[in-house]
């Protein structure tokens, strides 16, 4: 059963990741959403117990430097699509990946405040065998709190962060599996409400481009990060995420020592994936959406970094980088 706690999260009217069906009907708005993700039946299974995956070929991410990137994203204050903080962003990441094969992904959105600029940035790192692993994670921060003092250092600071350290890690080196591409999305919040069309938007985009010209069938897994660094890390097992990747990325975290802040909770959640899912692309959302007693800290002023913690970020990358390294051999 869910929480009361994350009950009452996911029916707070106008927020991010809330599913249409679980809000009430008093909040919600007349229509069900008609396009909820579900997940095509997905029979794959994978064992690692035989796969080479000893403590001490673990990889593991540089944390501290991990956190001074969220740090020093969250400096740039509220960072909401088409304000002057999110230019200055999007040409921070840019700067962290200079002389990366890096694809912008730009467009005007049609939203309830008008039209405004979406840029989904793609860092793409080559691999000897023929196949994606997109790892992914919003960038922007919530629109309709933007003249707020909010700054959102775990939703949206740390998901750009992680993917700066990933970027480091895949950076130079000769891949012998699938290709990796780190996906910073745009546009992930909601401008009025979370709705079907107001939300996701550079995810949409993006998965229908990728839809037209055959990129979405080389898409082995889609693992997508999101409020990743509170200190109280307690990812979801999020109920549209495909069973066989959430079990393959709990072995691994097993292997960490890491399993007691995976999947203690189970319910669906609507993100970036979704449009993905949709596809048939096997996601995974990391998600902690549990932040702060009774959710006090998100979607609030209180989203600060004193509220977050590196080892949260460290378990987090240690697991996607030896996730890839696992799918890699399949």
């Amino acid at each position: 059963m869910l929480p009361g706690l994350l009950l009452s999260l996911l029916m707070i009217p106008g927020c991010t990741h809330a599913t249409q069906a679980d809000k009430s009907p008093s909040q919600a708005p007349a229509a069900a959403s008609t396009t909820a993700a579900t997940s095509p039946a997905d029979t794959r299974k994978i064992d690692i117990k035989n796969i080479d995956l000893t403590l001490e070929s673990l990889p593991s991410i540089n944390a501290a430097r991990a956190f001074q990137y969220t740090k020093e994203v969250t400096a740039f204050g509220p960072r909401p699509i088409g304000s002057a903080n999110h230019k200055k962003l999007e040409d921070y990441i840019h700067a962290h990946l200079k002389g990366d094969d890096v694809e912008d992904d730009n467009f005007i959105a049609d939203t309830p405040e008008g039209k405004l600029p979406i840029h989904n940035i793609v860092a793409k790192y080559p691999g000897t065998r023929d196949g994606i692993i997109v790892i992914a994670g919003h960038y922007d921060t919530n629109y309709p709190l933007r003249n707020t003092r909010f700054v959102g250092a775990n939703d949206g600071g740390s998901s750009t962060a992680i993917l700066l350290e990933l970027a480091n890690h895949l950076r130079g080196a000769k891949r012998e599996g699938y290709s990796v591409w780190l996906f910073w999305t745009d546009g992930e919040e909601a401008v009025k409400e979370w709705t079907d069309t107001d939300s996701v938007y550079g995810s949409r985009h993006l998965a229908e481009k990728w839809e037209k010209d055959g990129t979405l069938k080389k898409i082995k897994a889609f693992i997508l990060t999101d409020m990743i660094a509170d200190a109280d890390l307690n990812i979801e097992r999020e109920q549209h995420s495909a069973p066989w990747l959430q079990d393959l990325v709990l072995q691994v975290a097993t292997r960490y020592g890491y399993q007691s802040h995976f999947f203690a909770h189970s319910f669906p959640i609507e993100d970036d994936h979704g449009p993905f899912v949709r596809r048939g692309v096997p996601c995974i959302d990391l998600i902690d959406l549990n932040y702060g007693y009774e959710g006090t800290y998100w979607h609030t002023p209180q989203d600060t970094m004193d509220k977050l913690s590196p080892k949260s970020m460290q378990i987090v990358g240690d697991v996607i980088l030896a996730t890839v390294q696992v799918l890699d051999r399949q």
